[in-house]
């Protein structure tokens, strides 16, 4: 698993049966790294009596960095399409997930550079980091690994904080709290920015545009408005998300998750 939505649960499809076979544990993460990370996740299943189990995500505008059982320790984008994952067997992730931003000291260029990709964790943090990752991985303790994972990051971050990750995340919460925001050109005059400017802001932080990152936030709510069951009224739902109609709202969702609202109902 890479997602860090996961940590919290929002963003999981079809979440009932999802939480069936595996277990989430979410920690804040020490204070010297809060003004890059978010959280940091636990994800672990038991799976070895059961069939092995495909999870899909509605993703985050966010990085995170996982260590898996299995020897896989990567760099994991923002993932603009639905996220998927099968798991089997035994196992666990430790994860981090960044703020909106927070990855951004890490790298020697845009955090664009980093969607829809899995970039080995050497290849961002250096050919040391992977002794590192090893260790976390076979750390039978959680608390040692979560430790472990955070020291791998003070070792690479900056002595010098950059105030725009603050500015970044408060922008893509903004978002978040205001469902009728549907226009970038909304949002930048809200921020008193132009809107070309707020592109190359969420570029160079985020790894996406404002408009994705819009529509996105809208999807998780649909999603768990959906997930509640059938006889939901998609009318009133789609004027409370900002939707000019039911049609525009119902093509978004089927365009994102592959399905109608009412048929994600349905099979919740």
């Amino acid at each position: 698993m890479a997602e860090g939505a996961y940590g919290g649960g929002r963003g999981i499809l079809r979440r009932r049966t999802a939480l069936e076979r595996f277990a989430i544990e979410r920690r804040a993460p020490s204070p010297d790294l809060a003004a890059v990370a978010d959280y940091l996740w636990i994800l672990t299943w038991d799976l070895r009596e059961r069939e092995p189990h495909r999870q899909r995500v509605l993703t985050r505008p966010a990085v995170n960095l996982t260590f898996t059982t299995g020897g896989r320790a990567r760099v994991v984008g923002v993932v603009r399409d639905v996220f998927s994952e099968t798991i089997a067997g035994r196992g666990r992730v430790v994860g981090v997930c960044f703020r909106p931003g927070g990855f951004r000291p890490f790298l020697d260029g845009p955090v664009s550079g980093l969607t829809d990709r899995f970039t080995p964790v050497e290849e961002i943090f250096g050919p040391t980091a992977r002794a590192a990752a090893d260790a976390i991985i076979a750390e039978p303790d959680r608390d040692r690994a979560v430790a472990m994972a955070e020291d791998l990051l003070r070792s690479r971050l900056p002595e010098r904080p950059d105030p725009m990750i603050a500015e970044v995340a408060a922008i893509v919460d903004r978002i978040a709290a205001d469902p009728a925001l549907l226009r970038v050109a909304d949002l930048a005059a809200a921020l008193g920015i132009g809107p070309r400017r707020l592109q190359r802001i969420f570029a160079e932080y985020v790894g996406v545009g404002p408009k994705w990152v819009i529509r996105r936030h809208r999807m998780q709510e649909a999603a768990e408005r959906a997930a509640a069951g059938p006889g939901a009224d998609w009318a009133a739902l789609a004027a409370e998300l900002g939707y000019a109609d039911q049609s525009h709202f119902t093509r978004d969702f089927t365009r994102t998750l592959g399905i109608s609202p009412a048929q994600y109902a349905r099979k919740r």
